[in-house]
């Protein structure tokens, strides 16, 4: 499976990001970056590092700083640390960006190999959004468009109603989930991830397993899990982003349901993922999941990192 990751990079991003680079069916073709967790600045420097200490090292693309039309929310560094990996410094990465900005790179690769692109989007979806107003065939050009955001039946993590991804660019999400053309777009939100957790004693089996890339994992999943704990009472993550990258070769592991879906971009439930009435697009959400399967399937994957 040819794989582009369109990250805010972010503890959960990191997790994804040593599923994807280990796993011996995804070819992992480039990373483009997006703010929310971090800035955007943050978010290429570390998809930069992240492909250097892996020996990885897949193109990035940097992304658009700021939501389509709301003024910009603060960084989640309450959550993720910040400069998004928790307390860890990774220093200055020794490549750059490529120059070509990141919608138009996705309308490109898209375009050239068309049908054979799996997007997995763990950010706000505003590089998405904007690739679809620069090509309408844009999703229809993909394998499919795999997406962590939104809350369907379940609350929200920012508020009562919103999920941070669809809340940090309500418009975009919206623009996304009724994207014209054909195409697979799957949804993996709150609804799944929030069931799926992550405990210290699993960062602590990575790092035995995986002494490089499982140990900068516990290190930062420290910080992330210290947030978790104020808000759950435990020391444990929930498997947001890691949910939606294994969603791409792994539907199975999900229930689906397949619906028109909308998000609202204004009031106190911007941000808040609905089933739309009507016909027109849909898309596939996970509604249900194989929590243990799914845990069992990032741990042997991750681990065969170095």
């Amino acid at each position: 499976m040819k794989l582009i990751i369109d990250t805010d990079p972010g503890v959960d991003d990191a997790m994804a990001y040593f599923y994807a680079h280990a796993h011996p069916q995804i070819d992992l073709i480039a990373l483009t970056t997006t703010y929310g967790n971090v800035t955007i600045a943050d978010a290429t420097r570390n998809a930069l590092w992240l492909g250097e200490m892996s020996g990885g090292c897949e193109p990035v693309y940097q992304g658009h700083a700021v939501p389509l039309k709301i003024e910009p929310h603060p960084p989640a560094d309450f959550v993720h640390g910040k400069h998004g990996f928790g307390d860890y410094e990774i220093g200055t990465p020794a490549r750059n960006a490529e120059a070509e900005e990141a919608s138009d790179f996705l309308v490109r690769a898209a375009r050239e190999a068309k049908g054979e692109i799996t997007l997995c989007a763990i950010g706000p979806l505003t590089n998405v959004a904007r690739a679809i107003e620069k090509d309408a065939g844009f999703v229809s050009n993909l394998a499919q468009l795999v997406i962590m955001g939104g809350a369907l039946e379940v609350g929200g993590n920012v508020g009562a109603y919103a999920e941070a991804n669809f809340w940090n660019d309500p418009h975009a999400a919206d623009i996304v989930v009724n994207a014209p053309g054909a195409g697979r777009i799957v949804i993996v939100g709150l609804d799944v991830t929030s069931q799926i957790e992550f405990l210290a004693k699993d960062f602590d089996g990575l790092a035995k397993v995986s002494p490089i890339a499982g140990d900068f994992l516990r290190q930062i999943g420290q910080f992330y899990m210290n947030f978790y704990q104020t808000k759950t009472g435990r020391l444990s993550c929930h498997m947001h982003d890691p949910s939606a990258i294994i969603a791409c070769l792994h539907p199975e592991l999900m229930v689906m349901e397949e619906t028109a879906l909308g998000v609202v971009s204004s009031g106190e439930q911007i941000g808040n993922l609905v089933r739309r009435e009507g016909g027109g697009r849909k898309c596939h959400i996970a509604m249900g999941v194989d929590a243990g399967a799914l845990l069992a399937e990032f741990k042997r994957i991750v681990g065969l990192n170095p």
